[in-house]
């Protein structure tokens, strides 16, 4: 059994009015659909904890603290973890799974580099919803088709692990072709990620130490942070600004992510490209 409770009816309404939702009628594949769209354009993937000097406590009560009562977003172990909190608490039935995210070496990383849904609608049909992967699938993915599935962000696609004896029966979730995730299917508790949590903010093997990064889904592309490079792409075409002041720092997270700092998030252990 995991260690998430259904969210009390103040909480359940303040996450909804937090990702511009309604309360579905009844949970359904679609209510999943429109639930963690409405997440991705509103709650911004993003590592400023690590680079402020803030802890990153994976209990309901801080994630919950921190999605809505500071209007900030997280990363996979924070956003997912809300996530299901909310689903659970709609009716959808919800399991944790652990995910190695796969590098540009094809090797998958760590254990419990990632945290990711499982998510059960009332006929029965099940899910991978993701609301932490950064750049990744907007709309969730069916777990028992082994076909293409076509999203706005590619064609991703669910199959069963080739890795022989190491597989285990895992699953690996691949966008255009390329493995990006490797999941195993046993049901996890949120505490079971706390040491993959601390390794990411701490390493400096971590991509999540080298520099900040805020980023979200929009109705026409995505908007991301890096540092202090804004990168916006809209109906596919990408521009890249530098901001020069902290103060156009400080105004772009304010007026792109509602996130109101009163200093720059610096980066821990700057090397190499960031997530997201």
């Amino acid at each position: 059994m995991d260690d998430l409770e259904p969210l009390p009816p103040a909480r359940l309404a303040a996450y909804l009015d937090r990702i511009e939702a309604r309360h579905p009628a009844a949970p359904t594949a679609g209510a999943l659909r429109d639930l963690q769209l409405g997440h991705l354009r509103t709650v911004p993937f993003e590592n400023l904890s690590i680079h402020l000097g803030e802890d990153v406590p994976l209990d309901t009560g801080a994630i919950l603290g921190k999605l809505l009562d500071r209007r900030r977003g997280g990363f996979c172990y924070e956003l997912n973890g809300g996530f299901a909190l909310l689903l659970r608490t709609l009716g959808f039935r919800v399991r944790l799974l652990e995910g190695r995210v796969y590098g540009s070496d094809g090797v998958p990383g760590i254990p419990y580099d990632h945290l990711a849904l499982q998510v059960e609608a009332e006929d029965g049909s099940r899910w991978l919803a993701d609301v932490g992967f950064g750049d990744h699938a907007h709309h969730p993915l069916s777990l028992d088709d082994r076909d293409d599935q076509k999203d706005p962000a590619g064609v991703f696609g669910v199959q069963d692990a080739d890795g022989g004896e190491d597989a285990f029966g895992d699953l690996d979730v691949l966008r255009d072709g390329k493995p990006q995730l490797r999941l195993a299917r046993r049901p996890r508790a949120l505490a079971d990620f706390v040491t993959g949590a601390w390794w990411h903010r701490t390493s400096p093997a971590s991509p999540f130490t080298r520099g900040p990064v805020c980023s979200r889904l929009t109705a026409t592309g995505r908007v991301t942070l890096r540092d202090r490079t804004l990168i916006t792409t809209r109906d596919g075409e990408r521009a890249e600004d530098a901001l020069g002041t902290d103060a156009e720092v400080l105004a772009a997270y304010r007026e792109l992510f509602g996130i109101g700092l009163d200093r720059l998030p610096v980066p821990l252990h700057p090397r190499g490209p960031q997530p997201g």
